[in-house]
């Protein structure tokens, strides 16, 4: 299948840009949702297979004392039937504490197993790099899943000397073609994608996670004025609503060994 979503501009061609399989990588159960998931809906309706990771359970979010026996449980499930909204249904979880999340050499050894287990052209990560214009997007379990992907992405993923471990299981060394980071500064941006036909779908996998957000119009409100803001920026059409990324070329056509 050709192409990705529907993309305003970028450093992506869409008439030489194969795009079949995604693996998203988030820090806590929501963080896809608001990030990404209208390129995902619009991923999924063109038939990309699209898999997260959800890195920790999530267990210190919510805002109900009569919820905190509950609250794994609950936010599993919401992040279940949020993802199921916008067409994905393999989720994985690393089990990492909300809050202590670390780029450790276990949580890249984790990462680098299930990119090869998957083998994308696409990891969708949150981007290691805080965002002082809005420092809500980079909670340090945030920054932790961006430094934790990016290190595994390169050299550990292409490495098969790296964790061998992984290569005697079979899971052989892999080269990623790209690399996506949301939730980062603006400055980094170089890529948007209209999602203004999805808009609808991102909100309904939002409006999932009751257990995170008591206010939910003002919630709504807000997503929708960032979208358009965000169109904006990356200059779509009055009206329109988009993502943006930091789209990294990790292996290309003038890739070389160790350049």
């Amino acid at each position: 299948m050709s192409t990705n979503a529907p993309a305003a501009h970028g450093p992506l061609d869409p008439e030489q840009t194969r795009i079949e399989r995604v693996l998203c990588f988030a820090a806590h159960p929501d963080d896809i949702d608001f990030g990404a998931a209208g390129t995902i809906a619009a991923w999924t309706a063109a038939g990309i297979q699209v898999s997260y990771c959800i890195m920790t359970d999530g267990d210190a979010g919510g805002f109900d004392p009569e919820q905190r026996d509950e609250i794994v449980r609950l936010r599993i499930e919401e992040q279940q039937r949020a993802a199921a909204l916008v067409g994905v249904s393999d989720i994985h979880y690393l089990h990492q504490r909300d809050g202590y999340l670390e780029a450790s050499h276990e949580v890249i050894r984790e990462v680098v197993r299930l990119i090869r287990q998957i083998r994308p052209d696409v990891v969708l990560a949150m981007h290691p790099e805080r965002n002082w214009d809005r420092i809500q997007k980079s909670h340090p379990d945030h920054l932790a899943v961006g430094e934790a992907v990016t290190r595994a992405v390169y050299p550990a993923l292409e490495n098969p000397f790296a964790y061998p471990e992984l290569a005697a299981a079979g899971l052989e060394a892999y080269k990623l073609p790209w690399l996506w980071l949301f939730a980062g500064p603006e400055d980094r941006e170089n890529h948007f994608v209209d999602i203004t036909a999805h808009v609808d779908d991102k909100l309904a996998a939002i409006h999932i996670h009751v257990s995170q957000h008591p206010d939910v119009a003002a919630m709504d409100r807000t997503v929708r004025g960032l979208l358009l803001d965000t169109a904006q920026r990356g200059g779509l059409a009055p009206g329109r609503s988009a993502e943006a990324f930091h789209v990294v070329t990790v292996n290309g056509q003038g890739t070389i060994a160790g350049f």
